[in-house]
């Protein structure tokens, strides 16, 4: 076998570990902000199942004085559920570089919305846009990394 077999056959060897190791650029966990206060409100994790997207909530970070840590607004098999370990975002595909055709859960306010999701700030901040319908009409957050994969 000659060196520049060798050679080829190593860095071939090492590129799909690379690539792994780079990770998806939406997967980790997001730290959610209050809208008006701006003070820490929740972990989500963000998980890859195939082609799709699911957010869950790992961790609540309201104080003690907080709301129910309950869905109360919920409809449906969520009314009254934990917020903990609750999906949240679902059915979110990657089109170029925006994630869409998803839904998210405000658990505020029990509705559901129909999503758009945007990497900024070099994968350190996601706008998180919910609507309804179309995306001219809606909301959207700011989410901030807390970590990779």
């Amino acid at each position: 076998m000659s060196v520049r077999w060798l050679c080829l056959c190593c860095a071939l060897a090492v590129l799909p570990a690379a690539g792994a190791a780079s990770g998806d650029p939406l997967s980790g966990l997001w730290m959610i902000r209050d809208q008006r206060t701006g003070e820490p409100r929740a972990l989500v994790r963000i998980d890859r199942q195939g082609d799709e997207y699911r957010g869950t909530i790992e961790k609540g970070l309201r104080g003690p004085n907080a709301e129910s840590p309950y869905c109360d607004n919920c409809e449906g098999e969520r009314r009254g559920k934990p917020l903990l370990g609750m999906t949240i975002l679902s059915g979110v595909k990657r089109r170029g570089e925006v994630y869409e055709d998803g839904e998210i859960l405000d658990p505020d306010s029990g509705k559901v919305y129909d999503c758009r999701l945007s990497l900024r700030e070099g994968g350190r901040q996601l706008q998180v846009r919910g609507f309804i319908g179309t995306p001219l009409i809606g909301e959207t957050r700011t989410w901030y990394r807390v970590e990779r994969p």
